[in-house]
This record gives C-alpha cells, structure tokens and sequence, in this order.
C-alpha cells in the first residue's frame, strides 16, 4: 500500500494511510491475531457477522422497496465546518 506526501504534509498521509488500513480491515485482522482464538469461538464469531451481514443487506433492499423509512442524511462533521463553508462565512462576515 502506497500514501503520497505532498507539500510535507506528514499528518494528512497518515490520516489517508490509516483510512485505507481501516477500509482493507488491517486493524480488525491484527486485533484478531492477538490472541489465539479457539475454532469454536471463530465458528460462533463467522457466524454473528454473517447474520449481521444478511440483516444490514435486507434492512437496505427493504429501505429501496419504500417498506422502511430511509434514514435521515448526516453531515460529514457536524462539529467542523468545511474549508469552503468557512471561507463563505469568512467574506460574508
């Protein structure tokens, strides 16, 4: 896995790097393999997250066929307004 630095900005290619680790499931695997985990438990543990699985994928296909009400939009940060909201509010004000 690769992460351009671009203008030396260390902190912004970690924060993509790790959000890449965390999409390819790099932290799950490692929290896994710190203890040994017996095959019963790895059973039992497969198959909780298939049935979470098949639930999340009926819960949208039901949310497509208008059987469930879809959830209401979140903003990406509701603490932080974004670059371009702040320098709007910046001219404005």
């Amino acid at each position: 896995m690769q992460v351009m630095v671009r203008e030396n900005n260390v902190d912004q290619a970690l924060r993509v790097l790790k959000k890449k680790l965390q999409r390819e499931g790099v932290f799950r695997e490692m929290k896994l393999r710190r203890a040994y985990e017996k095959p019963s438990e790895r059973r039992v543990r497969e198959k909780a997250e298939a049935v979470r699985r098949a639930r999340k994928l009926a819960r949208k296909q039901a949310q497509r066929e208008g059987l469930l009400p879809t959830p209401p939009k979140r903003s990406a940060r509701p603490g932080k307004p974004r670059a371009a909201e702040s320098a709007a509010t910046a001219r404005v004000g």
